[in-house]
Protein backbone atom coordinates (compact mmCIF):
# COMPACT_ATOMS: atom_id res chain seq x y z
CA UNK A 1 0.00 0.00 0.00
CA UNK A 2 1.40 3.45 -0.92
CA UNK A 3 2.12 5.44 1.76
CA UNK A 4 0.07 8.92 1.97
CA UNK A 5 1.75 11.96 1.37
CA UNK A 6 0.63 15.76 3.51
CA UNK A 7 -1.06 17.08 0.80
CA UNK A 8 -3.22 13.43 -0.77
CA UNK A 9 -6.04 14.63 1.25
CA UNK A 10 -6.35 17.57 -0.32
CA UNK A 11 -5.59 16.46 -3.45
CA UNK A 12 -4.16 19.77 -5.07
CA UNK A 13 -0.40 19.46 -4.29
CA UNK A 14 0.74 22.73 -2.45
CA UNK A 15 3.74 25.55 -3.48
CA UNK A 16 6.79 24.34 -1.89
CA UNK A 17 9.27 27.30 -1.44
CA UNK A 18 12.84 27.53 -0.92
CA UNK A 19 14.41 28.92 2.11
CA UNK A 20 15.89 31.47 0.29
CA UNK A 21 12.06 32.27 -1.11
CA UNK A 22 10.28 32.49 2.34
CA UNK A 23 13.60 34.52 3.84
CA UNK A 24 13.28 36.54 0.41
CA UNK A 25 9.29 37.47 1.27
CA UNK A 26 10.09 37.83 4.91
CA UNK A 27 12.42 40.67 3.84
CA UNK A 28 9.66 42.06 1.21
CA UNK A 29 7.45 41.98 4.25
CA UNK A 30 9.26 44.02 6.38
CA UNK A 31 10.99 46.43 3.51
CA UNK A 32 7.21 47.28 2.70
CA UNK A 33 6.24 48.61 6.00
CA UNK A 34 6.57 52.09 6.66
CA UNK A 35 6.42 52.07 10.50
CA UNK A 36 9.49 49.63 10.37
CA UNK A 37 11.72 51.81 8.51
CA UNK A 38 12.29 54.69 10.75
CA UNK A 39 11.65 53.50 14.58
CA UNK A 40 12.90 54.47 17.80
CA UNK A 41 13.22 52.11 19.88
CA UNK A 42 14.16 51.57 23.49
CA UNK A 43 16.33 49.40 25.32
CA UNK A 44 19.32 47.82 27.25
CA UNK A 45 22.35 46.63 25.10
CA UNK A 46 24.00 43.38 25.98
CA UNK A 47 27.09 41.76 24.71
CA UNK A 48 28.12 44.17 22.15
CA UNK A 49 30.63 43.18 20.25
CA UNK A 50 33.18 44.95 17.86
CA UNK A 51 35.04 42.78 14.98
CA UNK A 52 37.82 43.45 12.80
CA UNK A 53 35.16 45.38 10.17
CA UNK A 54 34.79 48.19 12.28
CA UNK A 55 31.14 47.13 13.12
CA UNK A 56 29.38 46.56 16.26
CA UNK A 57 27.03 43.63 16.62
CA UNK A 58 24.57 43.53 20.10
CA UNK A 59 21.10 42.41 21.15
CA UNK A 60 18.90 45.25 22.48
CA UNK A 61 16.08 43.99 25.16
CA UNK A 62 13.97 44.59 28.07
CA UNK A 63 12.26 42.40 30.29
CA UNK A 64 10.41 40.28 28.39
CA UNK A 65 11.90 40.26 24.27
CA UNK A 66 14.78 40.81 23.10
CA UNK A 67 15.83 41.54 19.17
CA UNK A 68 19.92 41.37 16.98
CA UNK A 69 20.79 44.56 16.33
CA UNK A 70 23.75 46.02 14.23
CA UNK A 71 25.44 49.77 14.25
CA UNK A 72 27.62 49.78 10.89
CA UNK A 73 30.98 51.94 11.22
CA UNK A 74 30.08 54.68 9.68
CA UNK A 75 26.92 55.30 11.92
CA UNK A 76 29.20 54.22 14.61
CA UNK A 77 32.10 56.69 14.04
CA UNK A 78 29.49 59.60 13.71
CA UNK A 79 27.60 58.27 17.32
CA UNK A 80 27.61 60.22 20.06
CA UNK A 81 28.17 57.29 22.64
CA UNK A 82 29.69 54.02 22.23
CA UNK A 83 27.39 50.58 22.92
CA UNK A 84 28.24 49.06 25.87
CA UNK A 85 26.69 46.33 28.15
CA UNK A 86 24.18 47.02 29.97
CA UNK A 87 22.97 50.70 28.79
CA UNK A 88 19.82 51.86 28.79
CA UNK A 89 19.85 53.44 25.42
CA UNK A 90 17.47 54.43 22.34
CA UNK A 91 18.19 53.47 19.26
CA UNK A 92 17.25 54.87 16.01
CA UNK A 93 16.88 52.91 12.73
CA UNK A 94 14.85 50.88 10.55
CA UNK A 95 13.90 47.26 10.75
CA UNK A 96 15.04 44.56 7.69
CA UNK A 97 15.41 40.80 7.45
CA UNK A 98 19.00 39.06 7.51
CA UNK A 99 18.26 36.47 4.57
CA UNK A 100 21.32 34.39 5.07
CA UNK A 101 20.38 33.62 8.49
CA UNK A 102 16.88 33.86 8.26
CA UNK A 103 16.92 36.30 10.90
CA UNK A 104 15.32 40.02 11.48
CA UNK A 105 17.46 42.52 13.34
CA UNK A 106 17.56 46.49 13.54
CA UNK A 107 20.21 48.45 11.76
CA UNK A 108 20.95 51.21 14.23
CA UNK A 109 21.49 54.72 12.57
CA UNK A 110 21.97 56.61 15.88
CA UNK A 111 21.71 56.08 19.54
CA UNK A 112 21.73 57.97 22.68
CA UNK A 113 21.38 57.13 26.32
CA UNK A 114 17.24 56.66 27.18
CA UNK A 115 17.22 59.92 29.37
CA UNK A 116 18.50 61.75 25.91
CA UNK A 117 15.94 60.00 23.63
CA UNK A 118 13.12 63.17 23.31
CA UNK A 119 16.59 65.38 22.73
CA UNK A 120 17.54 62.91 20.42
CA UNK A 121 14.36 63.02 18.16
CA UNK A 122 14.19 66.60 18.02
CA UNK A 123 17.73 66.88 16.93
CA UNK A 124 17.06 64.02 14.05
CA UNK A 125 13.87 65.72 12.95
CA UNK A 126 15.64 69.50 12.63
CA UNK A 127 18.37 67.85 10.84
CA UNK A 128 16.48 66.21 8.23
CA UNK A 129 14.40 69.64 7.90
CA UNK A 130 17.73 71.73 7.34
CA UNK A 131 19.47 69.09 5.38
CA UNK A 132 16.14 69.23 2.98
CA UNK A 133 16.79 72.91 2.71
CA UNK A 134 20.51 72.61 1.10
CA UNK A 135 21.95 73.77 4.60
CA UNK A 136 24.48 71.06 5.18
CA UNK A 137 25.48 70.28 1.16
CA UNK A 138 28.76 70.04 0.55
CA UNK A 139 28.81 72.23 -2.33
CA UNK A 140 28.80 75.52 -0.10
CA UNK A 141 31.49 74.76 1.97
CA UNK A 142 34.41 77.39 1.58
CA UNK A 143 38.46 76.68 1.56
CA UNK A 144 40.07 78.35 4.66
CA UNK A 145 42.68 80.69 3.88
CA UNK A 146 45.72 79.66 4.04
CA UNK A 147 47.06 82.89 5.57
CA UNK A 148 44.40 84.38 8.00
CA UNK A 149 45.33 87.78 9.40
CA UNK A 150 42.15 88.27 11.98
CA UNK A 151 40.14 85.25 13.76
CA UNK A 152 37.07 85.43 15.59
CA UNK A 153 36.39 83.20 17.65
CA UNK A 154 32.40 82.66 19.87
CA UNK A 155 33.22 80.73 23.34
CA UNK A 156 32.64 81.14 26.47
CA UNK A 157 35.07 84.46 28.33
CA UNK A 158 36.00 81.61 31.51
CA UNK A 159 36.75 78.07 31.14
CA UNK A 160 39.54 76.29 29.51
CA UNK A 161 38.58 76.82 25.86
CA UNK A 162 39.49 80.11 25.15
CA UNK A 163 43.10 79.71 26.47
CA UNK A 164 43.73 76.46 24.67
CA UNK A 165 42.76 78.71 21.40
CA UNK A 166 44.90 81.48 22.44
CA UNK A 167 47.66 78.96 23.65
CA UNK A 168 47.60 77.21 19.97
CA UNK A 169 47.52 79.89 18.13
CA UNK A 170 50.50 81.98 20.00
CA UNK A 171 52.24 78.76 19.49
CA UNK A 172 51.73 78.02 15.86
CA UNK A 173 51.22 81.60 14.10
CA UNK A 174 51.32 84.44 16.61
CA UNK A 175 51.40 86.85 13.93
CA UNK A 176 47.43 86.36 13.64
CA UNK A 177 44.66 88.52 15.37
CA UNK A 178 42.47 86.75 17.59
CA UNK A 179 39.19 89.06 18.10
CA UNK A 180 36.99 87.64 21.14
CA UNK A 181 32.98 87.63 20.93
CA UNK A 182 32.25 86.03 24.57
CA UNK A 183 29.04 84.13 24.65
CA UNK A 184 27.38 82.00 27.27
CA UNK A 185 27.31 78.13 25.13
CA UNK A 186 24.94 76.40 27.55
CA UNK A 187 21.66 76.65 28.96
CA UNK A 188 18.37 78.89 27.27
CA UNK A 189 20.20 81.83 27.10
CA UNK A 190 23.25 80.25 25.24
CA UNK A 191 21.74 79.68 21.70
CA UNK A 192 20.71 83.89 21.20
CA UNK A 193 24.08 84.56 23.11
CA UNK A 194 25.94 82.80 20.25
CA UNK A 195 23.72 83.70 17.63
CA UNK A 196 24.08 87.58 18.40
CA UNK A 197 28.15 86.92 18.87
CA UNK A 198 28.70 85.53 15.38
CA UNK A 199 26.35 88.78 13.72
CA UNK A 200 28.82 90.72 16.05
CA UNK A 201 32.08 89.55 14.47
CA UNK A 202 30.69 89.57 10.85
CA UNK A 203 31.19 93.00 11.22
CA UNK A 204 34.10 93.41 12.40
CA UNK A 205 36.28 94.48 9.32
CA UNK A 206 39.23 92.63 7.75
CA UNK A 207 37.67 89.44 9.28
CA UNK A 208 39.09 86.14 7.74
CA UNK A 209 37.67 83.51 9.79
CA UNK A 210 35.34 82.47 12.38
CA UNK A 211 36.03 79.79 15.18
CA UNK A 212 32.56 78.41 17.07
CA UNK A 213 34.28 76.14 20.01
CA UNK A 214 33.11 75.21 23.28
CA UNK A 215 34.29 71.97 25.58
CA UNK A 216 32.44 68.31 25.64
CA UNK A 217 29.67 67.78 27.68
CA UNK A 218 26.48 65.88 27.34
CA UNK A 219 23.73 66.13 24.38
CA UNK A 220 21.73 68.36 26.74
CA UNK A 221 24.79 70.61 27.57
CA UNK A 222 25.35 70.99 23.62
CA UNK A 223 22.07 71.45 22.70
CA UNK A 224 22.78 75.24 22.09
CA UNK A 225 24.75 74.28 19.34
CA UNK A 226 21.30 72.62 17.57
CA UNK A 227 19.55 75.57 17.71
CA UNK A 228 18.28 76.52 14.01
CA UNK A 229 19.14 79.66 15.03
CA UNK A 230 22.55 78.94 15.56
CA UNK A 231 23.20 77.37 12.27
CA UNK A 232 21.15 79.38 10.25
CA UNK A 233 23.98 82.43 12.10
CA UNK A 234 26.50 79.77 10.45
CA UNK A 235 25.08 79.29 7.64
CA UNK A 236 25.42 83.37 6.48
CA UNK A 237 29.01 83.96 7.69
CA UNK A 238 30.34 86.30 5.15
CA UNK A 239 33.52 83.89 5.99
CA UNK A 240 34.49 80.94 6.22
CA UNK A 241 33.48 78.73 9.79
CA UNK A 242 35.35 75.92 12.14
CA UNK A 243 33.21 74.41 14.55
CA UNK A 244 35.01 72.70 17.08
CA UNK A 245 32.57 71.74 19.65
CA UNK A 246 32.81 69.16 22.52
CA UNK A 247 34.76 66.22 21.84
CA UNK A 248 35.34 64.03 18.66
CA UNK A 249 32.37 61.46 19.27
CA UNK A 250 29.98 64.89 19.76
CA UNK A 251 28.50 66.51 16.75
CA UNK A 252 26.35 69.15 16.42
CA UNK A 253 23.94 70.69 14.20
CA UNK A 254 26.30 73.50 14.08
CA UNK A 255 29.18 71.07 12.83
CA UNK A 256 27.29 70.19 9.98
CA UNK A 257 26.46 73.87 8.94
CA UNK A 258 30.34 74.81 9.48
CA UNK A 259 32.82 74.76 6.34
CA UNK A 260 35.06 72.96 8.63
CA UNK A 261 34.42 70.71 12.00
CA UNK A 262 37.04 69.99 13.86
CA UNK A 263 37.43 67.72 16.73
CA UNK A 264 38.06 69.48 19.34
CA UNK A 265 38.28 73.42 19.96
CA UNK A 266 42.39 72.81 19.72
CA UNK A 267 42.12 70.93 16.71
CA UNK A 268 40.01 73.89 15.68
CA UNK A 269 42.73 76.18 16.26
CA UNK A 270 45.33 74.07 14.68
CA UNK A 271 43.14 74.05 11.64
CA UNK A 272 43.01 77.94 11.15
CA UNK A 273 46.30 78.82 11.10
CA UNK A 274 49.73 77.44 9.34
CA UNK A 275 52.31 76.19 11.27
CA UNK A 276 54.72 79.13 11.77
CA UNK A 277 57.93 76.65 12.07
CA UNK A 278 57.23 75.73 8.56
CA UNK A 279 57.21 79.93 7.71
CA UNK A 280 61.36 79.92 6.90
CA UNK A 281 60.72 76.74 4.60
CA UNK A 282 58.05 77.95 2.78
CA UNK A 283 59.86 81.75 2.24
CA UNK A 284 62.41 79.50 0.59
CA UNK A 285 60.97 77.87 -1.45
CA UNK A 286 58.73 80.98 -2.69
CA UNK A 287 62.35 82.66 -3.33
CA UNK A 288 63.59 79.64 -5.03
CA UNK A 289 60.11 79.62 -7.38
CA UNK A 290 60.59 83.36 -7.76
CA UNK A 291 64.33 83.49 -8.60
CA UNK A 292 63.35 80.70 -11.11
CA UNK A 293 60.18 82.01 -12.74
CA UNK A 294 62.63 85.88 -12.74
CA UNK A 295 65.54 83.82 -14.70
CA UNK A 296 63.72 81.85 -17.39
CA UNK A 297 62.08 85.37 -18.21
CA UNK A 298 65.25 86.47 -18.07
CA UNK A 299 66.29 84.04 -20.20
CA UNK A 300 63.72 84.38 -22.80
CA UNK A 301 63.86 88.27 -22.84
CA UNK A 302 67.31 87.63 -23.71
CA UNK A 303 66.29 84.83 -26.70
CA UNK A 304 64.10 87.63 -28.04
CA UNK A 305 66.07 90.66 -28.25
CA UNK A 306 69.19 88.21 -30.08
CA UNK A 307 66.46 87.76 -32.27
CA UNK A 308 65.63 91.01 -32.91
CA UNK A 309 69.57 92.12 -33.35
CA UNK A 310 69.81 89.49 -35.81
CA UNK A 311 66.36 91.07 -37.72
CA UNK A 312 67.68 93.95 -37.39
CA UNK A 313 71.24 92.99 -38.56
CA UNK A 314 69.49 91.74 -41.79
CA UNK A 315 67.76 94.99 -42.80
CA UNK A 316 70.37 97.48 -41.91
CA UNK A 317 71.02 99.61 -44.92
CA UNK A 318 74.50 99.76 -46.61
CA UNK A 319 75.71 103.01 -45.70
CA UNK A 320 78.77 103.08 -47.69
CA UNK A 321 76.80 102.07 -50.53
CA UNK A 322 74.30 104.98 -49.92
CA UNK A 323 77.19 107.39 -49.52
CA UNK A 324 78.66 106.32 -52.95
CA UNK A 325 75.10 106.83 -54.67
CA UNK A 326 74.79 110.04 -53.10
CA UNK A 327 78.42 111.20 -54.34
CA UNK A 328 77.49 110.05 -57.94
CA UNK A 329 73.88 111.54 -57.37
CA UNK A 330 75.82 115.51 -56.17
CA UNK A 331 78.54 115.10 -59.06
CA UNK A 332 75.86 114.25 -61.88
CA UNK A 333 73.92 117.09 -60.40
CA UNK A 334 76.55 119.60 -60.42
CA UNK A 335 77.47 118.72 -64.15
CA UNK A 336 74.16 119.31 -65.11
CA UNK A 337 73.78 122.38 -63.48
CA UNK A 338 77.26 123.80 -65.15
CA UNK A 339 75.63 122.68 -68.16
CA UNK A 340 72.74 124.37 -67.46
CA UNK A 341 74.41 127.37 -66.42
CA UNK A 342 76.58 127.37 -69.54
CA UNK A 343 74.05 127.34 -71.85
CA UNK A 344 71.61 129.83 -70.04
CA UNK A 345 74.62 132.60 -69.94
CA UNK A 346 75.62 132.18 -74.01
CA UNK A 347 71.92 132.39 -74.78
CA UNK A 348 71.92 135.55 -71.99
CA UNK A 349 74.73 136.80 -74.05
CA UNK A 350 73.08 136.36 -77.23
CA UNK A 351 70.09 138.37 -76.01
CA UNK A 352 72.46 140.96 -75.45
CA UNK A 353 73.69 141.27 -78.20
CA UNK A 354 70.40 141.74 -79.80
CA UNK A 355 69.35 143.73 -77.15
CA UNK A 356 72.27 146.33 -78.25
CA UNK A 357 71.84 145.89 -81.96
CA UNK A 358 68.54 147.16 -81.75
CA UNK A 359 69.22 149.93 -78.74
CA UNK A 360 69.49 153.57 -80.15
CA UNK A 361 73.22 153.62 -79.45
CA UNK A 362 73.62 151.38 -82.58
CA UNK A 363 71.49 153.18 -84.33
CA UNK A 364 73.36 156.54 -84.01
CA UNK A 365 76.85 154.48 -84.74
CA UNK A 366 75.00 153.97 -88.20
CA UNK A 367 75.50 157.35 -88.63
CA UNK A 368 71.47 158.57 -87.46
CA UNK A 369 70.77 161.28 -85.39
CA UNK A 370 67.94 161.65 -82.47
CA UNK A 371 66.04 165.67 -82.58
CA UNK A 372 64.75 166.25 -79.19
CA UNK A 373 63.34 169.60 -78.01
CA UNK A 374 64.45 171.60 -75.11
CA UNK A 375 62.14 169.64 -73.05
CA UNK A 376 63.40 166.56 -74.18
CA UNK A 377 60.60 165.65 -76.09
CA UNK A 378 61.80 163.56 -79.39
CA UNK A 379 60.87 164.96 -82.70
CA UNK A 380 58.88 162.63 -85.29
CA UNK A 381 57.07 165.02 -87.11
CA UNK A 382 58.44 168.68 -88.54
CA UNK A 383 55.25 170.87 -86.49
CA UNK A 384 57.01 169.53 -83.14
CA UNK A 385 59.33 172.52 -83.53
CA UNK A 386 59.35 176.32 -83.75
CA UNK A 387 60.91 178.02 -86.61
CA UNK A 388 63.94 179.51 -85.06
CA UNK A 389 63.89 177.74 -82.12
CA UNK A 390 66.64 175.59 -80.38
CA UNK A 391 66.89 171.62 -81.47
CA UNK A 392 69.28 169.52 -79.77
CA UNK A 393 71.06 166.90 -82.55
CA UNK A 394 72.02 163.55 -80.58
CA UNK A 395 74.46 162.23 -82.57
CA UNK A 396 76.71 159.11 -81.84
CA UNK A 397 79.89 160.95 -80.05
CA UNK A 398 77.68 163.86 -79.13
CA UNK A 399 75.33 166.66 -79.63
CA UNK A 400 74.90 169.65 -81.75
CA UNK A 401 72.74 172.63 -80.65
CA UNK A 402 70.74 174.08 -83.99
CA UNK A 403 68.18 176.39 -85.17
CA UNK A 404 65.33 175.59 -86.88
CA UNK A 405 65.01 177.22 -89.83
CA UNK A 406 62.11 175.24 -92.17
CA UNK A 407 60.18 172.08 -91.71
CA UNK A 408 60.12 170.07 -94.43
CA UNK A 409 57.63 167.26 -94.75
CA UNK A 410 59.16 164.56 -96.78
CA UNK A 411 58.97 160.37 -97.29
CA UNK A 412 62.02 159.75 -94.45
CA UNK A 413 63.22 157.13 -97.66
CA UNK A 414 63.51 159.48 -100.00
CA UNK A 415 65.24 161.96 -97.66
CA UNK A 416 68.33 159.77 -96.57
CA UNK A 417 68.94 158.56 -100.23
Amino acid sequence: MDQPTLWSAAGVPPRILRVTDLNRRVRALLDGDPQLADVWVEGEISVPSFPPSGHCFFTLKDAASQVRAVMFREELARAMVLPEHGMAVVCHGRVRAYEPQGVYQLYVESLTPAGAGDLHARYEQLRKRLAAEGLFDADRKRPLPRWPRRIGVVTSPVGAVWQDIRNVVRRRYPLVELVMAPAAVQGEAAAPAIATALQRLYRQPGLDLVIVARGGGSLEDLWAFNDERVVRTIVAAPVPVIAGIGHESDVTLADFAADVRAATPSAAAELAVPDGTQLPAILARLRDRASTALLARLAASTRLLASEERALAGNAPNLAAARQKAGDLLDRAHRALASRTERERAMLGGLKAGLRALGPAATLARGYAVARLEDGTVVRDPSQATIGGPVEVIVERGALVARVEAGLHRDPNEALR
